[in-house]
């Protein structure tokens, strides 16, 4: 069966999914996305989701042509035409086709575009024996152009430090705010544990307010941790006892070696190992903050 994409209210084969050239989302990556996960056909913090992809189109001053509700019912209609149950789901809301030009007052019809698919994850014995990543030159966004906590479709400066982390033979790369401070990773956010506390870089350092970040610090205070949201420099992650990483695709993933150096024992630890365990309990109990496939979809 050829997969199924939504875009403007129907569902289309792979093959005639297609939008305008003069997509402003095309020419300009001019709109904004999110990146979810459904596990045993059970849509993770749907929500949650919807809300930030709404506030990221709030921030651009792009108006998304269907509400909130109708978007989630969207997703979960998109997933169960195409028989998914552990899936990423991404949904994207470009401005519209319009001129050659940057004005938006010259584009029109936004569209909005839903893609299920199957989960591509790390290799497993990552999860056992942690990642290396190395700090990129390219800086997150600075917050007085686009601000960090848009999910937005120019991802430049990530790919651009992707690459870094690519050539230097890592899957990650560690990447820094205009200050200098670390941000967070090229697709996920980064936490310390430090004396059995464990910390992350607040909102103001320029990172994305990730959804699974919040889940895992949740999570965190509730196994009694004292979670503490900080500016933070190379120097907390090079003394850390231990570092992970949180994000849709990559859940928790453990962090053994930074620029060289090795973190901690140069293993993963203890309070990664118990948190990945409790967020794997987490998206296969099926609670209030998911959507069943099939089951008042829509509903959040």
């Amino acid at each position: 069966m050829s997969p199924k994409v939504y875009i403007g209210g129907k569902l289309y084969d792979k093959a005639d999914a297609k939008i305008s050239v003069f997509d402003h989302g095309l020419l300009y990556g001019d709109g904004v996305f999110e990146g979810i996960r459904s596990y045993s056909g059970r849509v993770f913090r749907l929500k949650d989701h919807v809300d930030r992809l709404y506030a990221s189109a709030t921030a651009i001053h792009l108006r998304i042509p269907m509400s909130r509700e109708a978007m989630a019912a969207a997703i979960v209609d998109t997933l169960a035409a195409n028989k998914l149950t552990d899936a990423y789901i991404r949904v994207v809301v470009t401005r519209g086709s319009g001129s050659l030009g940057l004005d938006p007052r010259k584009t029109t019809d936004p569209q909005i575009i839903i893609i299920t698919d199957a989960i591509s994850l790390y290799p497993e014995e990552l999860y056992e024996h942690g990642l290396k990543i190395v700090t990129a030159a390219t800086i997150r966004s600075h917050p007085n152009t686009v601000n960090p906590r848009v999910k937005s479709l120019n991802y430049l400066n990530n790919i651009l430090a992707k690459m870094e982390g690519a050539q230097a033979g890592c899957l990650e790369a560690l990447m820094l705010n205009h200050k200098g401070e670390v941000a967070e990773c090229t697709g996920d956010n980064i936490f310390v544990v430090r004396n059995a506390e464990i910390h992350t870089p607040s909102v103001d350092s320029g990172i994305l307010e990730g959804i699974t970040r919040e889940a895992v610090i949740e999570l965190a205070r509730q196994a009694g941790y004292r979670v503490v949201e900080r500016t933070m420099d190379r120097y907390d992650v090079y003394t850390a006892d231990e570092c992970f990483l949180t994000g849709t695709a990559a859940e928790l993933i453990p962090v053994v070696e930074c620029d060289a150096r090795p973190i901690g024992t140069g293993k993963p630890g203890p309070v990664f190992r118990e948190l990945r365990q409790r967020f794997v309990s987490l998206v296969h109990e099926g609670r209030d903050q998911y959507v069943e496939v099939g089951n008042g979809a829509g509903r959040v």
